[in-house]
């Protein structure tokens, strides 16, 4: 039986005013010694920040939503407003519609149909995009550019949430350009910190999940147990996180130990034993197909 979640879990919130404090300190000092030093802690600390803001959607540290979303408000990712976030990532955990290309926010699968309409340019550049180099050179671009249109979309029709959810996100994003505004980092550095910081994220986003006809087996393992864990809140043990969503990132690693076997036995033996394994496996060579592998002619 898991322990009671205490009112306020202080490893979480003690983490978070360490990412800020990291953050403050590589948009500013860490600068005077070296701008790429100042670079990769801000980008670092960026990553780290998204990490919490998955855990506070989930219901971390605060047993109180708006204090979770009060805590993580500031817009250190520029792209994603927290709500957004929210709103699709929680979508995104309904099990059964895992890669839909329609139904889940977060698939990289296509439609074969839709597939099949694609230039032949567009074509190659998502399938440069399904390896893992691509995913972490063109996909930060790529996912933003993707995510934006969609957003943009909502938005000229007329999304009443959509529109709250961004107007809020740029007073996050105001209070970030305010400090930019102060600190010595330049508008161009914090771009390229935010454009590493998506790149490392892609390295944990690139095989989260797969094609399968069984929902259960969609969702990955990996045991990593490196700085990449800690910096992803073991968001690497995939299929245990979304088993138990509310369990907290520092609880997962004996979660998963403890039940290792029927955890690997539920996603039908999707695991990886690092992230050194995925580098060496997918540098070069994509792990899936663009077009969903096991998606029917007809949807309905």
């Amino acid at each position: 039986m898991r322990r009671p979640l205490p009112a306020i879990e202080w490893i979480t919130l003690c983490l978070l005013i360490a990412t800020y404090g990291i953050w403050a300190l590589g948009t500013t000092a860490a600068l005077h010694v070296s701008p790429v030093l100042g670079i990769i802690l801000t980008a670092l600390a960026i990553v780290q920040f998204s990490s919490l803001q998955h855990e506070a959607l989930h219901g971390h540290p605060f047993r109180k939503a708006w204090l979770n979303e009060a805590a993580v408000f500031p817009a250190l990712c520029l792209t994603v407003p927290y709500r957004r976030f929210r709103d699709t990532h929680l979508a995104h955990h309904h099990d059964p519609i895992l890669t839909d290309p329609y139904d889940d926010p977060e698939s990289n699968y296509m439609d074969p149909a839709v597939w099949a309409r694609q230039p032949r340019w567009f074509q190659r550049l998502l399938m440069a995009n399904n390896t893992l180099l691509g995913r972490m050179v063109i996909g930060p671009i790529l996912g933003n550019v993707l995510w934006l249109k969609t957003e943009a979309g909502l938005i000229a029709q007329g999304n009443r949430a959509v529109i709250r959810d961004w107007l809020l996100h740029g007073v996050g994003l105001a209070l970030v350009i305010g400090w930019l505004w102060w600190a010595p980092m330049s508008g161009g550095e914090y771009l390229a910190a935010s454009y590493l910081a998506h790149a490392v994220l892609k390295i944990r986003t690139y095989l989260e999940h797969r094609a399968h006809l069984a929902p259960r087996a969609r969702t990955a393992i990996v045991e990593d147990r490196g700085p990449l864990a800690l910096l992803f809140l073991h968001n690497n043990l995939h299929v245990v996180h979304h088993a138990h969503p509310k369990v907290p990132w520092y609880d997962l690693p004996a979660l998963y130990r403890a039940h290792r076997a029927e955890f690997q036995r539920r996603n039908d033996h999707y695991v990886y034993r690092s992230y050194a394994e995925i580098f060496r496996r997918h540098l070069l060579r994509a792990k899936d197909p663009v077009p969903h592998p096991v998606w029917p002619v007809k949807r309905r």
